[in-house]
């Protein structure tokens, strides 16, 4: 796609590897401004669309909130602002990130000492992991 290419919706997605009801989901709640119409009125977009849709789907795939997205646009819109509040935000990110990852840690040293009291075979009456779940 040049700079001054207009793509339709169906492009967009496909440049971004995102689905069409997603674009229209974060045009109605304003991560991405509405493109201008055709006379056809058909959703024009172009280069800049194309950019902010990466730039969110990258956000997302990184685990941020729409919300934390949304500051994270708004902040980049000032180019020449100190970027403390982007690394704030991204730090408060980690610490979740971080926070996440010690509760599967812990998750994952339960479900091995489960299985291990598990000999399998037996009945689900007798079952130790079920029981330890129902505690």
């Amino acid at each position: 796609m040049t700079i001054d290419e207009r793509v339709s919706i169906g492009r967009l997605a496909k440049a971004a590897s995102t689905k069409v009801v997603t674009i229209h989901y974060y045009e109605r709640i304003g991560l991405l401004p509405r493109p201008p119409r055709t006379s056809g009125n058909y959703r024009s977009y172009d280069h800049e669309h194309v950019s902010r849709l990466r730039f969110i789907r990258r956000c997302r795939d990184l685990g941020f909130t729409l919300d934390q997205i949304r500051d994270l646009l708004r902040l980049s819109a000032h180019k020449e602002q100190d970027c403390t509040n982007v690394d704030r935000l991204a730090a408060a990110h980690l610490a979740e990130i971080e926070g996440k990852i010690a509760d599967l840690n812990r998750l994952a040293v339960e479900l091995r000492r489960l299985n291990n009291c598990c000999v399998g075979g037996g009945r689900i009456a007798d079952c130790r992991i079920i029981e330890a779940l129902s505690d």
